[in-house]
């Protein structure tokens, strides 16, 4: 494990899926790129992560991948370096990770998110698992009071991450999207396309003992259903100072 894994880290944003819940509501445009409050919903996931103090961004694109760079090529934002890298086949989660860090010079650990979803929590104690355990992974576990629209964590007597638990009403543990990899993990990665983090990634390493969870509690929207995705006005306007924005009136 390197020892130079130092905040802030670049930010791979997985922003290629097809949206299919909310496809008849956004026609034309990207899941990420639905307008929220002005913006699209990526930009503020772009934005929060820059109030984090991150400063570099990829963007792993698929369907209308167009969309996304003509966006950010005509509204930059300053101080920012944002390069989109488009998916030529359907590589999954993970092999749009492993496409997308080809844009960017070798870097000791990359911080990895959705773009399709978004939760208000530090993201810098990720580095230190990383650091700490010698991890493949480490992972930032969201604690909800209902958890049943999402599978649950089941985390070990030191953090790490034992198993993957089917949908089930009450309270639980999510995965809330948001990943650090250090460089030495690159080469554990399968060579298979597509690839995906949540379904041939994360199960092998768990069972490995090698993906670490760092818990917190934070407000946290994913717009993937049409009901989610009415919600993102609010969502963004309640919580405005979490992106470097004042708060409204």
């Amino acid at each position: 494990m390197s020892n130079e894994l130092k905040w802030p880290l670049p930010v791979v944003i997985l922003a290629g899926g097809y949206g299919t819940r909310i496809r008849h509501l956004l026609p034309d445009l990207p899941k990420p790129m639905a307008p929220v409050n002005g913006r699209p919903f990526l930009e503020w996931v772009i934005r929060f992560f820059a109030a984090q103090g991150c400063t570099e961004f990829v963007l792993s694109t698929g369907y209308l991948a167009d969309r996304v760079a003509s966006h950010f090529a005509q509204n930059p934002i300053p101080g920012l370096t944002i390069t989109c890298v488009p998916e030529v086949s359907a590589q999954g989660t993970a092999g749009g990770f492993l496409q997308a860090i080809q844009a960017l010079p070798p870097r000791p650990a990359w911080l990895v998110v959705n773009g399709d979803s978004l939760v208000l929590a530090d993201p810098r104690p990720l580095v230190d698992l990383l650091h700490r355990h010698s991890a493949s992974a480490a992972m930032l576990g969201l604690r909800m009071a209902d958890a049943s629209r999402f599978g649950t964590l089941k985390i070990g007597a030191v953090g790490q991450l034992t198993a993957f638990h089917e949908k089930q009403p009450g309270a639980g543990l999510i995965n809330a999207g948001v990943y650090a990899f250090d460089s030495t993990t690159l080469g554990r990665f399968p060579a298979t396309r597509p690839l995906s983090l949540e379904c041939d990634v994360f199960p092998v390493w768990a069972a490995a003992g090698q993906v670490y969870v760092s818990q917190a509690s934070a407000p946290f929207l994913d717009i993937g259903t049409p009901e989610t995705l009415q919600q993102a006005e609010d969502f963004i306007t309640q919580n405005l100072h979490q992106f470097g924005c004042a708060s409204p009136a």
